[in-house]
């Protein structure tokens, strides 16, 4: 669920976010609308200008962690913005071993982390099935 205040920020971003070659804002927005489908799952928005602008997701059943996924436009170069994926490691798998264990990498836990620098659809359903995986695990 996305309550008033996360729409609005993350409609503030969407608004003002006119370059996109790599078509991130769709992708985005697809992994948003993702989550907003899957029942228990709440959404939060980080914005930090210049650095990223972090949607993170949590399931109301999940009691010792925050959240189960955070998908981070990254913006750094806002002219080509770019995703990066994180989850805890140990609550999704990496079959074809496309993501980056990153030690401490998620609020001091171990991540696996994707980042999606280019378009490609392949590695976006890849991402998206994580982003399910993860929301079936949080919800347990």
């Amino acid at each position: 669920m996305i309550d008033e205040t996360v729409k609005n920020q993350v409609d503030a971003l969407l608004q003002g976010w006119s370059e996109d070659p790599l078509q991130t804002k769709d992708v985005f927005v697809e992994y948003m609308k993702l989550l907003d489908d899957q029942p228990g799952v709440r959404q939060d928005f980080k914005a930090r200008p210049g650095v990223s602008y972090s949607l993170r997701a949590a399931h109301e059943k999940q009691e010792k962690r925050s959240l189960f996924v955070m998908v981070d436009v990254v913006d750094d170069e806002p002219e080509a913005r770019w995703l990066s994926v994180c989850f805890y490691a140990d609550m999704i798998q990496d079959p074809d071993e496309l993501g980056d264990f990153v030690p401490g990498g998620l609020l001091g836990e171990d991540a696996c982390c994707f980042n999606l620098d280019e378009n490609d659809a392949n590695m976006r359903a890849y991402i998206r099935a994580r982003i399910l995986e993860a929301a079936h695990s949080a919800a347990q």
